[in-house]
């Protein structure tokens, strides 16, 4: 099924500001351990991707399948990371901001115009805009915020041979019961972040 306003909704900017649209989203927002990721993508003018849609609405599976389509056909694409050490140092929303920026200077190309999820804006460029529930309009933002769920995921999934004992490949970090229940069994691990735990540790 394809999602027909998303890609309406970017090409009404390009027909504007610019054939190079540029898609900013991050996931690891919530979690308790790990990163936050952001991931900056640039898709081709008039493409249309089968099932693209925000990566919330999407199964897993799903993601991973789209998340090669974008691979195979953006005109580039990048992720940035930062760690739960920054995380605790800068807060979440500094971190945040923080990964879009390195995310956005880190593409090969640079866009001609840059829409970002959410109601703020990092300080990258001149030439952008915020838009609330942005991965639910635009082709771009929904594509940016696949990158950026799969690219944590992954992860995620390695940290749990790192820690077995904690579930990460079942919740990925987030505040759930079993991982509150590791944490109290086995308690905190490198990859966790002190000031979402405070109280508990």
């Amino acid at each position: 099924m394809i999602n027909s306003d998303l890609f309406l909704y970017d090409q009404s900017i390009r027909d504007l500001e610019g054939k190079l649209l540029c898609g900013v989203d991050e996931a690891g927002r919530g979690p308790l351990a790990g990163p936050v990721v952001a991931a900056a993508v640039i898709l081709p003018p008039y493409c249309v991707i089968e099932g693209l849609n925000d990566s919330k609405k999407l199964t897993e599976n799903s993601r991973i399948t789209i998340f090669e389509i974008i691979k195979k056909i953006s005109l580039c694409f990048s992720v940035a990371f930062v760690d739960n050490e920054k995380i605790d140092k800068m807060n979440i929303l500094n971190a945040t901001m923080l990964a879009m920026s390195q995310a956005v200077s880190s593409l090969d190309i640079s866009p001609d115009f840059t829409i970002v999820d959410g109601n703020k804006l990092p300080n990258f460029c001149k030439k952008a805009i915020a838009v609330i529930k942005g991965d639910a309009k635009s082709a771009s933002i929904a594509a940016a915020s696949v990158v950026a769920k799969v690219t944590r995921d992954n992860y995620m999934k390695a940290m749990d041979e790192v820690y077995p004992d904690f579930g990460f490949s079942k919740h990925k970090g987030y505040p759930t019961k079993l991982h509150y229940e590791a944490i109290e069994k086995f308690g905190i691990t490198s990859i966790h972040r002190k000031s979402f735990l405070k109280g508990r540790i």
